[in-house]
């Protein structure tokens, strides 16, 4: 298995080639994305592109679907329903055709692995995978090894041994026989984890790694200000919250 896992890009494009940059140095060649192209940022139509041309497997995510009105935007905080009203205003119908061709989940049953946005338990609820509590449930609705998600923007490695031991790693663990997995790759255009650089993960010789890579945050922050996006949205880039 050698493969690179991408999430939540909210049209962040620069945060987007620098990680697909930082993926080529690597020599990496299957990237797998876990949902929410769009919604935040100020390039969603490019992104969906990017994405398309360079991902072996896409799965949606909430934003996508919002955007697409599959998903109801009540619950969504008023700069986030801005954003996708602003998104919904601007996106191109080859990019919507793409996005509304995409499946909520996707079993690769060769590698053993669940694609989900959110959670393998109700993935469209978009529910989130926050504590002990969340992950030991969703141990429980996917069979597959190891189950991929993002959604929170928060990355982390959560391991599950045979005898109930559960364990959450933050930077790298090695992939065992005896332990399953959910992944969290975090945010590649908008992360909240108190580190503004992008994030990914990298799935090589039984072994994960959270990777971490800096983009210009000031270039994607004036594109969305031209744009007139919630300045909040703006601002929580370079805070990385």
């Amino acid at each position: 298995m050698n493969c690179a896992v991408i999430s939540d890009v909210h049209g962040n494009e620069e945060a987007l080639r620098a990680v697909l940059q930082d993926i080529k140095l690597r020599k990496i060649k299957d990237i797998l994305f876990l949902g929410d192209a769009v919604g935040y940022g100020a390039n969603p139509n490019e992104c969906v592109k990017l994405l398309k041309n360079n991902c072996e497997e896409i799965i949606a995510g909430n934003h996508d679907y919002a955007i697409l009105g599959l998903t109801d935007v009540s619950n969504f905080n008023d700069y986030a329903r801005a954003a996708v009203e602003w998104t919904s205003s601007v996106m191109g119908k080859t990019s919507l055709s793409f996005l509304k061709s995409l499946p909520l989940v996707k079993i690769l049953e060769k590698e053993d692995i669940l694609l989900v946005h959110s959670t393998p338990k109700e993935p469209g609820n978009w529910n989130y995978i926050l504590s002990r509590w969340d992950a030991e449930v969703n141990f429980h609705h996917f069979e597959q090894k190891i189950c991929l998600i993002g959604h929170s923007h928060q990355s982390s490695i959560i391991e599950y041994s045979i005898h109930g031991e559960m364990i959450t790693r933050r930077h790298t663990a090695r992939i065992e026989e005896t332990k399953r997995y959910i992944i969290n790759a975090g945010s590649v255009g908008q992360s909240r984890d108190g580190d503004p650089r992008a994030c990914y993960a990298i799935i090589k010789d039984e072994k994960v790694e959270l990777i971490r890579v800096k983009y210009d945050i000031s270039t994607t922050q004036k594109k969305m200000l031209d744009a007139g996006l919630p300045l909040p949205l703006i601002e929580r880039l370079e805070r990385g919250a």
